[in-house]
């Protein structure tokens, strides 16, 4: 029997393409292997977003190749998508063809090189799948985006912006509450856009999503906040219902208005801080989490003490930092970069001012009683993650499996999660 190891990077809606690789792979009578020694072919799931993940993806691309020369490597994701020129030599699964699967390592294993890159039809949302993690289901709600950010090159991977119908997506959710799922997972490229192509929105599916029966708590993912004035007023309720985590990331990128035109993001750091006083307003321990991108070739100085400033006004839980990253096709790879010391140091300041950020906004739950869900093993043995009602990770120890349900009461906090015991 043909075994196959996958290899997966980037975000949610990547790990949630591999499991439906994986599902219809081991219909089709083929195994997943869990060691890359032992398996026949190798699937490579890749990310494009940051240079980093592309750099890392063709470096380990290299070493499997030196060290298991005869191993048949299929490429799939945002890189295959988007560079596959640089690709040619081998089987290629574009984003949208990951119900082509079983079809390209078939013929992978017959020594043809195919490409499935065509991007019109989405792949069906029914797939058969692995999940990674038995209390988790991930729904790509949608594939592609609606935004021209300057620095993306997802978009060449993703491309524009098609919804899952809200019957569908609650489909695969009470299929996956009846197998015992406790978390609902919605990822996108962007959230805050699902169903404008449909004539509908994220207010409509998670109204929807809400009124399944049964014991569990949605996340959503992602989104371009030039979307929510559209959506805030029916939205941000939905945020404090029971069964919703009260978690939003809501990408800034920058504190600058003027870097914020130049980079095409649509809106302006005053209508991005007005949003985010309205949220915390309306729900005041809401988790909120944000993106940064530091040295944007066009940032000078004081763009960049407007994105401190900016941090220190919405006291943000989770922040991801990102240097800028000349990306090959976009259009800010045409403009001169600064200093990549200069990088570095605004980089590391923005970090630290993060990093207090972070131990103050976790220290509020210090005392903190309620129920946690366990979603993840821990590090060391007999270490468990679970999350609360705004998504706080909590790690506790003792005997507990995923899924368990227990109640908890916070004694310490640390910079990046809580630490419980068990009331």
């Amino acid at each position: 029997m043909t075994s196959v190891y996958f290899l997966t990077q980037g975000c949610s809606a990547n790990r949630a393409d591999t499991e439906q690789m994986q599902g219809l792979l081991l219909e089709s009578d083929f195994t997943i292997e869990n060691n890359l020694e032992d398996a026949d072919i190798v699937v490579f799931n890749t990310c494009t977003v940051k240079t980093p993940s592309e750099s890392s993806f063709f470096t380990k691309l290299d070493e499997i190749k030196k060290q298991y020369p005869y191993k048949i490597i299929v490429i799939a994701g945002c890189i295959a998508q988007a560079d596959r020129k640089r690709l040619k030599d081998y089987c290629l699964i574009g984003t949208r063809q990951i119900q082509s699967i079983v079809e390209v390592i078939e013929e992978a294993l017959n020594d043809n090189i195919v490409h499935a890159l065509e991007t019109g039809e989405m792949p069906p949302l029914s797939l058969p799948k692995v999940r990674k993690n038995p209390v988790v289901e991930i729904i790509p709600i949608g594939r592609g985006c609606l935004s021209a950010c300057t620095f993306c090159k997802t978009k060449q991977a993703r491309g524009n912006l098609q919804s899952y119908s809200i019957e569908d997506v609650v489909s695969v959710a009470r299929k996956g509450i009846q197998e015992g799922v406790k978390e609902i997972w919605l990822t996108s490229q962007d959230t805050f856009c699902y169903g404008f192509d449909l004539d509908t929105d994220l207010s409509e599916l998670l109204k929807e999503l809400v009124s399944i029966p049964g014991n569990f708590k949605i996340r959503v993912g992602m989104g371009n906040p030039v979307h929510l004035p559209k959506i805030k007023d029916s939205l941000f309720p939905l945020m404090a219902n029971e069964k919703v985590f009260r978690f939003l990331h809501i990408p800034a990128q920058v504190g600058s208005t003027k870097v914020l035109k130049e980079m095409l993001r649509g809106n302006t750091n005053e209508e991005y801080l007005a949003i985010i006083e309205e949220l915390k307003t309306m729900i005041p321990d809401i988790t909120l989490a944000t993106d940064i991108i530091v040295g944007y070739p066009t940032e000078t100085e004081d763009d960049y003490w407007e994105t401190l400033q900016l941090l220190r006004k919405i006291t943000p839980d989770v922040v991801n930092i990102s240097k800028f990253w000349s990306r090959p096709g976009t259009s800010a790879a045409k403009l001169e970069e600064l200093p990549q010391e200069e990088v570095k140091r605004r980089a590391k300041v923005v970090t630290d001012i993060f990093h207090n950020i972070s131990t103050l906004q976790n220290e509020k739950w210090r005392g903190w009683e309620g129920t946690i869900v366990i979603d993840e093993k821990g590090k060391f043995e007999n270490q468990w993650v679970g999350r609360n009602y705004t998504y706080k990770p909590v790690i506790v120890e003792g005997s507990f499996k995923l899924g368990d349900t227990i109640d908890v009461k916070i004694v310490k906090t640390t910079m990046f999660d809580l630490r419980g015991e068990v009331v």
